[in-house]
């Protein structure tokens, strides 16, 4: 039952991740439709600009729990991969309470502050005349730091079973590291000729 609850929380993430990943899709045929207007017409708009950094900004802020639950954000892991699972689960484990919550939960606070003002005066951008509206972005902020704290949930109830059983709980796989590919290929052929050989 409780990895069913560590799953949920992963589907939720990756539901987000993806949803969110549509923004690369539209930032491409904006920016491309920028470029062709400004090169090709001698008419650049005025929203490229805005449109840009929005869905970027979107795309990236939105993704932070996705990317939590594949284990993708930057991490000196060079030497913490070669420890025992017990061990890596409890230096998490401490990581999480001493340095992820104090900042996420920072991290909403500041960012429903912000995103109440903006909307409170229905901000818009100052990098156009066009006053294309910004205050969703920043609605996006607090919106992020509630996934990323419960993903962080999830992530230390792993932690937690790593070190009572001694191995990683499973998680939800949608997606795989080319580092990760490469070794699994490596380990097949290696499995292949053994078997060959024999």
């Amino acid at each position: 039952m409780l990895q069913r609850f560590l799953l949920m929380i992963d589907s939720f993430s990756m539901a987000v991740g993806h949803a969110f990943a549509w923004c690369i899709l539209i930032l491409t045929l904006g920016t491309s439709y920028e470029v062709f207007m400004r090169y090709v017409l001698n008419n650049p708009t005025s929203w490229a600009f805005d449109m840009s950094y929005i869905l970027y900004g979107g795309l990236f802020i939105m993704a932070g729990a996705y990317a939590l639950s594949r284990d993708a954000h930057v991490r000196g892991d060079v030497i913490f991969r070669l420890l025992p699972p017990r061990v890596q689960a409890s230096i998490e484990l401490v990581l999480y309470f001493i340095f992820f919550y104090p900042g996420v939960t920072a991290l909403i606070i500041a960012g429903y502050g912000y995103a109440h003002d903006s909307f409170g005066y229905r901000e818009v951008s100052v990098n156009s005349p066009v006053g294309v509206p910004i205050w969703q972005l920043k609605a996006l902020i607090p919106a992020a730091g509630i996934m990323l704290f419960i993903q962080g949930i999830a992530q230390v109830i792993r932690c937690i079973l790593c070190i009572q059983t001694g191995s990683w709980p499973q998680k939800l796989h949608d997606v795989e590291e080319l580092e990760s590919m490469v070794l699994h290929e490596r380990e097949y052929e290696q499995r292949s000729a053994a078997k060959g050989a024999k």
